[in-house]
Order: C-alpha cells, then sequence, then structure tokens
C-alpha cells in the first residue's frame, strides 16, 4: 500500500511515497525546485561518486541489478561526453532505487530515501537536514496514528466478540454444562473465525509462534481487525438462524476474501475448500 503524503523543507513542498516497511521514497524532482530545476537531478547523475553510490546500494538491496551495466556507467562517469537519466539508468541495470511518476500532479523522479538524502546532501547539507527532520516527523505521525487506529479496531473487535459469544450462549450451549465444556464451545466458534480469516486456528498459531507474545488476532492488521470484527457480527447471525458450523465457515471465509479484497486491492487468504 503506497501513501501519498507532502512535507514542507524550507518553504518547499516535498512529495513522498509511503510504502510498506522501511521503503519509502521521496521526490528528488520537489526537492530541486527551491535549488532550479530537475536538470539538477542529471547533472547529479553525471558525477562519478553518484554513480558508485547508486551501484552500491543496489548491490546492497537488489538481488535483480545488473552489475555489467553498471561497472560500465561507473567507467564512463565524470567524461564530459558522460550523460545519465534516471530512466536510462533503471531500464539499463534493473534498478529499484529510482522511479519515475507520470503525471501532472505527483509525477517526477523519485527515490529511496537513502538515495533522496544523499541528493539532499548534493544540493545543500543545510537542506538535507531540514528534510531529514520532516520526513521522521511525517513518519512519527503516520505511526502514532497507525497504533491509534489499530487499538480502536482491536476495540471494536471485542465489543463485537461480545455479541458473538452470546450468541453462541443462547443458541448452541447446552444448559447444565460444566464450565470447562462452556469453554470448549466457545473456543471451536473463535476458530471459525480464525480459520475464516487468517487460515489457521489459535492453537495452530501458538505453535508456529512460539515464545510471541499475544495471539493471531494480537498480530492482525488493522484491515484485518475490521474484517473480524465484520465476521463476528455475521456469525452471530448465523448461529440464531441455525445454520451448522461448517456451512457457517464456508459462508464467512467467503466474506472474508471479499472484504479484504475490497480494502487491500488483492489478497492472500485462500478459499475454504
Amino acid at each position: 500500500m503506497v501513501k501519498n503524503k507532502k512535507v514542507v523543507v524550507q518553504g518547499s513542498q516535498i512529495g513522498i511515497l509511503l510504502r510498506d516497511g522501511d521503503n519509502d521514497f521521496i521526490s528528488l524532482t520537489d526537492m530541486t525546485k527551491k535549488f532550479g530545476d530537475d536538470v539538477l537531478i542529471y547533472q547529479w547523475m553525471r558525477n562519478r561518486n553518484t554513480v558508485e553510490f547508486l551501484g552500491i546500494w543496489e548491490q546492497i538491496h537488489n538481488p535483480d541489478f545488473k552489475g555489467v551495466e553498471f561497472e560500465t556507467f561507473k567507467k564512463q562517469a565524470g567524461m564530459n561526453s558522460f550523460s545519465l537519466t534516471p530512466r536510462k539508468w533503471v531500464d539499463a541495470t534493473g534498478a529499484i532505487g529510482l522511479i519515475s511518476r507520470a503525471g501532472r500532479y505527483g509525477g517526477g523522479t523519485y527515490a529511496h530515501k537513502d538515495i533522496a538524502f544523499e541528493f539532499g546532501s548534493w544540493l545543500s547539507a543545510e537542506f538535507k537536514l531540514y528534510l531529514i527532520k520532516e520526513f521522521q516527523r511525517l513518519k512519527t505521525e503516520e505511526n502514532q496514528r497507525f497504533v491509534l487506529g489499530w487499538d480502536m479496531k482491536r476495540m471494536l473487535a471485542k465489543l463485537n466478540y461480545k455479541i458473538h459469544t452470546d450468541a453462541i450462549k443462547e443458541h448452541i450451549v447446552p444448559p447444565q454444562i460444566s464450565k470447562q465444556k462452556m469453554n470448549v464451545i466457545y473456543a471451536s466458534e473463535a476458530d471459525v473465525l480464525n480459520v475464516a480469516l487468517f487460515g489457521i486456528t489459535a492453537k495452530e498459531w501458538r505453535d508456529k509462534n512460539i515464545g510471541k507474545e499475544g495471539n493471531v488476532r494480537d498480530s492482525a492488521t488493522v484491515e484485518q481487525l475490521v474484517v473480524l470484527s465484520n465476521l463476528e457480527s455475521m456469525n452471530a447471525e448465523l448461529i440464531r438462524l441455525g445454520l451448522p458450523q461448517g456451512e457457517r465457515l464456508r459462508r464467512l471465509n467467503e466474506m472474508a476474501i471479499s472484504q479484504m479484497k475490497s480494502l487491500m486491492g488483492n489478497t492472500s487468504i485462500r478459499k475454504l475448500k
């Protein structure tokens, strides 16, 4: 998932692509506006030190990087006749640290933050430091927003779980049953939801994550918690309708797949056979 954000650095708006993991990209095109235009990107890429830095970064992060083409560029770098553009670099070497985006708004050349900070040093040491400061502030805000959203969704899932357990108590748990057997029934119904969404029971998750704190639901994403909350409500209704567990599991799995596709655009949830 990619989020388009902006930070303001010394009066200039800089586009940021926040991506999963430590894989954020910063607009080099926006960075140049304070100092001139994007011709500065091409001037920077003509430098031998720049070519070496880009090549080393790719060798560390990109297993498909074409080293032979890189060596050719490195030998030519610094010569008066040498020129290199982001598109030429990517096409020739299979580089992943630079990307070009089309479009009037949000288009231009973007670079992985490691590379963008290096370009910032070439433009201005002061500018680079302010860019790092604003980038870190943005990341902190995004992390706080994610944690808050995750906590709210987890709370919602817990509230819906009360509805879910009430339905189990009213329609599945027989009267005069021992507490131990009652807990087995509740756990079984909880695993209906776990299997429908995560494809794994609570015990199977614990066996695969020995030493890890929490449970399968504590490790869920915000999107999964949203879907889990919906599954709890749906399962409560299916229980009240008297559907057998196997049929409910099938329907809940289909619902989980559909909703995760809507939220994520794709899903790794598999349809139960």
